[in-house]
C-alpha cells in the first residue's frame, strides 16, 4: 500500500481530470455551526499540496462565518466517471492575502465583479436588485483592474484524515484511511 495520501490523490486527481465530463475539482464541503448544526455545498478545488486543500469565498458567506466559528471542515471529492470517492476531514485556516490575490487575478473579470455585487449568503429582496449592483460595480471599475475585495479569500483544509473509497461489485468496496500521526500518516482498511 502506498504511504503518501497526498500522492495517492495527485494521481487519482489526475485520472478524475481526465475521466470526468464535468467539474473533476468539484467537492462538497461540510462545516458546522458554533453550536455544531452541519451545512453542506459545492465549492471548486482551487489548488493542493502538502500543506492542503484550497478553495475561495467569501469570508462573511454561511460557510465562511461557521469556519471562523468552527475551524473544522470535511471535504468530498466523488468522481463517478471512476467509481471513487475521497474523503477528507482537518482544520481549516485562511490563506494569506496574497495567495489569495494571486488567485483573484485569475478569475475572469465577471466573476471578480460578481464577487464585490454580492453580499453572498445574505437575504436578496428581488434578482433585479443584484443585478443592478453588479452594473453599478462594472460601472466602478471601468477600465482599470478588478482588486480583490478584502473578504474575498480562500481557505485551505489542512487534513487529518483522507479515505479513498473504490466501489467493488456487490457493495465489498475498498476502504483505505490515512490518519496524519506525529507528522506522518498511518493507513489502515475499514470494513465497507
Amino acid at each position: 500500500m502506498a504511504d503518501d495520501p497526498l500522492a495517492l490523490f495527485d494521481a487519482w486527481y489526475a485520472e478524475a481530470k481526465a475521466a470526468e465530463v464535468n467539474d473533476p475539482d468539484a467537492m462538497a464541503l461540510a462545516t458546522a455551526s458554533a453550536n455544531g448544526a452541519p451545512s453542506v455545498r459545492m465549492v471548486l478545488l482551487k489548488g493542493h499540496g502538502p500543506d492542503g486543500f484550497i478553495f475561495y469565498t467569501n469570508a462573511d458567506s454561511r460557510k465562511g462565518q461557521e469556519l471562523a466559528a468552527n475551524g473544522q471542515a470535511s471535504l468530498l471529492f466523488h468522481w463517478k466517471a471512476l467509481r471513487r470517492q475521497v474523503r477528507v476531514e482537518g482544520t481549516v485556516e485562511e490563506v494569506d492575502p496574497a495567495e489569495a490575490d494571486v488567485y483573484f487575478a485569475t478569475r475572469s473579470r465577471d466573476s471578480q465583479l460578481g464577487a464585490w455585487a454580492s453580499e453572498q449568503s445574505r437575504p436578496l429582496d428581488r434578482r433585479e436588485t443584484f443585478e443592478k449592483r453588479y452594473e453599478e460595480v462594472k460601472q466602478r471599475f471601468e477600465g482599470q483592474d478588478v482588486p480583490r475585495p478584502e473578504r474575498w479569500t480562500g481557505f485551505r483544509v489542512r487534513p487529518t484524515r483522507i479515505e479513498f473509497w473504490t466501489d467493488r461489485p456487490h457493495r465489498l468496496h475498498e476502504r483505505r484511511l490515512f490518519v496524519r500521526d506525529n507528522g506522518g500518516w498511518t493507513e489502515g482498511l475499514l470494513y465497507p
